[in-house]
Protein backbone atom coordinates (compact mmCIF):
# COMPACT_ATOMS: atom_id res chain seq x y z
CA UNK A 1 0.00 0.00 0.00
CA UNK A 2 1.47 2.93 -0.96
CA UNK A 3 1.53 5.32 2.24
CA UNK A 4 3.29 9.21 2.83
CA UNK A 5 5.37 8.74 -0.25
CA UNK A 6 6.29 5.29 0.36
CA UNK A 7 5.46 1.60 -0.09
CA UNK A 8 5.23 -0.48 3.36
CA UNK A 9 3.06 -1.84 5.60
CA UNK A 10 3.85 -0.73 8.83
CA UNK A 11 2.42 2.21 12.34
CA UNK A 12 3.71 4.49 14.25
CA UNK A 13 4.87 2.10 16.28
CA UNK A 14 7.12 -0.21 14.16
CA UNK A 15 8.48 3.25 12.78
CA UNK A 16 9.63 4.51 16.09
CA UNK A 17 11.58 0.31 16.80
CA UNK A 18 12.79 0.78 13.20
CA UNK A 19 14.59 4.43 13.85
CA UNK A 20 15.63 3.14 17.11
CA UNK A 21 17.12 -0.14 15.32
CA UNK A 22 19.16 2.75 13.65
CA UNK A 23 19.96 4.96 16.06
CA UNK A 24 21.14 1.91 18.35
CA UNK A 25 23.30 0.62 15.29
CA UNK A 26 25.30 3.81 15.15
CA UNK A 27 25.99 3.74 19.21
CA UNK A 28 26.78 -0.22 19.54
CA UNK A 29 28.70 -2.84 17.57
CA UNK A 30 25.32 -4.99 17.46
CA UNK A 31 22.00 -4.37 18.25
CA UNK A 32 19.95 -6.36 20.16
CA UNK A 33 16.56 -6.89 21.65
CA UNK A 34 17.35 -6.03 25.79
CA UNK A 35 19.24 -2.98 23.92
CA UNK A 36 16.42 -1.96 22.54
CA UNK A 37 13.96 -2.44 25.52
CA UNK A 38 16.15 -0.08 27.37
CA UNK A 39 16.82 2.71 25.12
CA UNK A 40 12.63 3.03 25.14
CA UNK A 41 12.30 1.92 28.89
CA UNK A 42 9.86 -1.34 27.33
CA UNK A 43 9.14 -4.97 28.96
CA UNK A 44 11.84 -6.75 26.78
CA UNK A 45 8.92 -9.64 26.08
CA UNK A 46 6.86 -6.43 24.40
CA UNK A 47 10.28 -5.68 22.43
CA UNK A 48 9.91 -9.26 21.62
CA UNK A 49 6.90 -9.58 20.05
CA UNK A 50 7.44 -6.19 17.81
CA UNK A 51 10.78 -8.00 16.48
CA UNK A 52 8.65 -10.81 15.18
CA UNK A 53 6.07 -8.42 13.49
CA UNK A 54 9.31 -6.36 11.99
CA UNK A 55 10.56 -9.57 10.46
CA UNK A 56 7.25 -10.90 9.78
CA UNK A 57 7.05 -7.88 7.24
CA UNK A 58 10.90 -7.86 6.38
CA UNK A 59 11.55 -5.01 8.03
CA UNK A 60 14.41 -6.78 10.06
CA UNK A 61 16.74 -9.93 10.10
CA UNK A 62 17.56 -10.94 12.98
CA UNK A 63 20.65 -13.94 13.51
CA UNK A 64 21.17 -17.06 15.87
CA UNK A 65 23.03 -15.21 18.12
CA UNK A 66 19.78 -12.60 18.81
CA UNK A 67 21.51 -9.53 17.11
CA UNK A 68 19.06 -7.49 14.61
CA UNK A 69 19.74 -5.80 11.47
CA UNK A 70 17.29 -3.93 9.41
CA UNK A 71 16.76 -4.90 5.90
CA UNK A 72 17.12 -2.40 3.34
CA UNK A 73 13.53 -1.65 3.54
CA UNK A 74 13.51 -1.09 7.23
CA UNK A 75 16.22 1.02 6.55
CA UNK A 76 14.34 3.62 4.44
CA UNK A 77 11.87 3.49 6.39
CA UNK A 78 14.54 4.28 10.11
CA UNK A 79 15.92 6.46 7.85
CA UNK A 80 13.16 8.38 6.73
CA UNK A 81 11.93 8.95 10.14
CA UNK A 82 15.43 10.02 11.49
CA UNK A 83 15.65 12.60 8.79
CA UNK A 84 12.05 13.86 9.38
CA UNK A 85 12.82 13.63 13.32
CA UNK A 86 16.31 15.73 12.84
CA UNK A 87 15.14 18.37 10.50
CA UNK A 88 11.78 18.89 12.50
CA UNK A 89 13.17 19.44 16.09
CA UNK A 90 16.02 21.92 14.50
CA UNK A 91 13.15 23.83 12.81
CA UNK A 92 11.20 23.95 16.01
CA UNK A 93 14.55 24.77 18.63
CA UNK A 94 15.33 27.50 15.78
CA UNK A 95 11.96 29.24 16.01
CA UNK A 96 12.67 29.44 19.79
CA UNK A 97 11.11 26.03 20.88
CA UNK A 98 12.20 24.76 24.45
CA UNK A 99 14.55 21.32 23.15
CA UNK A 100 12.63 19.20 25.25
CA UNK A 101 9.68 20.34 23.60
CA UNK A 102 10.76 20.34 20.38
CA UNK A 103 11.84 16.59 20.48
CA UNK A 104 8.55 15.42 21.85
CA UNK A 105 7.00 17.83 18.87
CA UNK A 106 9.15 16.39 16.32
CA UNK A 107 8.35 12.69 17.52
CA UNK A 108 4.68 13.36 16.87
CA UNK A 109 4.40 15.25 13.77
CA UNK A 110 7.33 12.90 12.05
CA UNK A 111 5.17 9.79 11.50
CA UNK A 112 1.77 11.81 10.30
CA UNK A 113 3.24 14.52 8.03
CA UNK A 114 2.91 13.63 4.31
CA UNK A 115 5.94 13.39 2.02
CA UNK A 116 4.58 16.14 -0.12
CA UNK A 117 4.22 18.53 2.70
CA UNK A 118 7.79 17.56 4.54
CA UNK A 119 9.39 18.17 1.25
CA UNK A 120 7.76 21.68 1.03
CA UNK A 121 9.22 22.71 4.50
CA UNK A 122 12.53 21.69 3.86
CA UNK A 123 12.22 23.67 0.44
CA UNK A 124 11.09 26.70 2.54
CA UNK A 125 13.23 26.16 5.46
CA UNK A 126 16.27 26.05 3.45
CA UNK A 127 15.75 29.29 1.32
CA UNK A 128 15.26 30.67 4.93
CA UNK A 129 18.49 29.28 6.46
CA UNK A 130 20.10 30.35 2.95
Amino acid sequence: MQERGYTMKTNESAENYLETILVLSHKLPVVRSVDIATELGFKKSSVSVAMKHLRENEHITVTDAGYIYLTDAGRAIAEMIYERHNFLAHCLTTLGVSEETAEEDACKIEHVISKESFDAIKKAWSKIEA
